[in-house]
């Protein structure tokens, strides 16, 4: 199965993957200890060290990511990212304090268990020259989606955000994850260009402007995404934050890499079957993540309302 899927082409995207995810994970964390240390001494958190760390693995990360998707599937790479929510449930105990409960393990092993079956059972992605990228962006389908995306986008940060933002831990996830429909493809396009853009020879003015193109609307959708991030972390937990975020964004990646990449044509139905399965997974150990910081494991009273009566 791994040969099929072309992961033998790829080691070097899936390690790049696997560090940058263990990178990603600590951002949040970095970022939140930097708001809480800032907070305490009335101070912005911009000229915090702690948060200005965090920004940086955040930049390295992405750079991470970026090389990823040019080297591997993103429906292998983007996936990966459970490991970071693994590794950022560790930070964020250790250095946040913020305490997992037997229900919040649980749901990290089933992320991951997701995850591996994701990777698993991906449709393998069909590489594509920059006229094909260019072809498949003038979809009907795909530009259809991206005109939903972007009107609800607008929706959320015009009205959604400023009114349930700070009381409802969906609306900032939304934006961050609607925005990887824009940085997967653009990452992507990019390395499909770049070569037409830098080779020797006349240039090519369709490909320069497609580049630029691709390079403004990555650029602002990695701002947005750091904007809406620090006003999540402000509001909520690191943990749970980076948790669902995890699951959205890879999600919407996965399907928007679907529409673009057509990856899903020579998938089985075992294979679907098995992805679907997988999404779920996740899904369900993400609802344990977010449910374990309010609920209350009460084992020893219970032992000890049995021994009373």
């Amino acid at each position: 199965m791994a040969d099929d899927l072309g992961l033998s082409g790829a080691p070097l995207g899936i390690a790049v993957a696997v560090i940058s995810s263990f990178i990603n994970g600590s951002t949040f964390v970095l970022q939140k200890k930097g708001i809480l240390r800032s907070r305490s001494k009335g101070c912005s958190y911009l000229t915090d060290a702690v948060w200005c760390s965090g920004t940086l693995c955040m930049i390295i990360g992405q750079i991470g990511n970026f090389l990823a998707y040019n080297l591997a599937p993103a429906v292998i790479v983007t996936p990966l990212g459970a490991l970071g929510v693994l590794f950022g449930a560790v930070l964020a105990s250790w250095i946040l304090e913020e305490h997992l409960n037997i229900l919040g393990k649980l749901g990290c092993v089933l992320c991951c268990s997701g995850a591996v079956l994701l990777i698993i059972h991906a449709p393998k992605e069909v590489a594509a020259s920059r006229e094909e990228f260019e072809e498949r962006l003038s979809d009907p389908v795909f530009v259809t989606y991206i005109v939903l995306v972007v009107l609800l986008l607008i929706a959320l940060i015009v009205w959604v955000a400023p009114a349930h933002g700070t009381s409802n831990i969906m609306v900032y996830v939304a934006i961050c994850s609607l925005l990887g429909s824009f940085t997967v493809p653009s990452s992507k396009g990019l390395g499909l260009v770049a070569p037409d853009v830098f080779t020797e020879g006349p240039s090519n003015t369709r490909a320069l402007a497609l580049f630029l193109g691709l390079l403004g609307a990555l650029a602002l959708s990695i701002l947005i995404q750091f904007f809406f991030i620090n006003k999540a972390l402000e509001s909520f937990s690191s943990n749970i934050f980076e948790a669902i975020y995890y699951v959205t964004f890879t999600s919407t990646v996965i399907f928007a890499s679907a529409l673009l990449f057509k990856e899903w044509t020579a998938l089985t139905v075992s294979d679907s079957l098995a992805m679907l399965c997988g999404l779920t997974t996740v899904c369900v150990g993400v609802i344990l993540l977010r449910i374990s910081q309010e609920a209350l494991i009460t084992w020893k009273e219970k032992e000890a309302r049995t021994k009373s009566d």
